[in-house]
């Protein structure tokens, strides 16, 4: 998939986002090619001060209630058309970790979550294959209880696949898109991604790291 066209993907949610992780800043996004990740990208809803959440005592030396924060329970969105082929749900939202304290016992259990599989890794998820061999369209980190697709379910670019959580391999509430050529995640290869634009400047878009906007 490497050599192939970017898949064009809707941006699964509403309101004022942030890019984290993003290819447009390099490849592999998120450091490595692991599960499909090559050209992932992160997003973080934030507030009219391009903040995820108030800041306080606990941001600096704990950890955090998700529900403070401002993408948490926001409703995420197919970011393309086609038929669910993985949705789960269950897996617990974690407690935030902005803190650098906070982050370092969460780091020394990475690799244990990369042995426990993808349910570690993306936490409640959805995955559209646009077609029947795909490409696959992998959304991750959802709200406990709120995925609203099943396997087998044809769902349309827009429609209402469940909720942005914190569950999985993730510090604070966030939203993780991206596009593989297969579901057998410790062989597939991930590929390239840009989303439609903002309709006041049209055309295709891949924002970059820190980069704020506003989803329509």
């Amino acid at each position: 998939m490497l050599s192939t066209p970017p898949v064009v993907l809707r941006f699964p949610f509403q309101g004022r986002w942030t890019a984290e992780n993003s290819p447009a800043n390099r490849v592999p996004s998120h450091g490595t090619y692991l599960l499909g990740t090559t050209f992932a990208i992160d997003f973080i809803a934030v507030d009219e001060r391009g903040r995820s959440a108030k800041h306080g005592w606990r941001s600096v030396l704990a950890t955090e209630p998700p529900e403070l924060f401002a993408g948490f329970g926001a409703p995420i969105l197919a970011p393309a058309s086609g038929t669910v082929v993985a949705a789960v749900d269950g897996e617990l939202d974690h407690e935030a970790r902005r803190s650098q304290l906070a982050l370092i016992p969460y780091a020394l259990s990475q690799a244990r979550r990369v042995r426990e599989g993808v349910r570690a890794i993306a936490g409640n998820h959805v995955v559209i294959a646009l077609q029947p061999a795909g490409p696959f369209v992998l959304i991750a980190h959802l709200q406990r209880g709120s995925v609203s697709v099943a396997v087998g379910s044809v769902v349309m670019v827009g429609e209402n696949i469940g909720s942005c959580g914190n569950s999985g391999n993730s510090t604070q509430p966030h939203v993780h898109v991206q596009v593989t050529d297969s579901t057998a995640w410790p062989t597939a290869r991930g590929g390239p991604i840009v989303f439609e634009r903002p309709q006041v400047n049209g055309g295709n878009w891949l924002p970059r790291n820190g980069e704020a906007f506003t989803a329509a």
